[in-house]
């Protein structure tokens, strides 16, 4: 799954680097909280590698 805003793409990486113990999960907070519980490190990755050119800031 693709990111569709960059604000997306930054909490998947918050949660993916979270997820491989690159940081603590107890500073993860909203989306990326909900991302990190839902989502499988290999979803993350997909997400947060999205390029973000043509990304709106926020998701309307």
């Amino acid at each position: 799954m693709k990111a569709q805003s960059k604000s997306q793409q930054r909490a998947a990486g918050a949660a993916l680097s979270a997820k491989r113990g690159e940081s603590k999960v107890e500073d993860l907070q909203g989306a990326s909280k909900e991302m990190y519980d839902s989502m499988t490190e290999a979803e993350l990755d997909e997400m947060a590698s999205t390029p973000c050119e043509d990304l709106p800031e926020e998701k309307d």
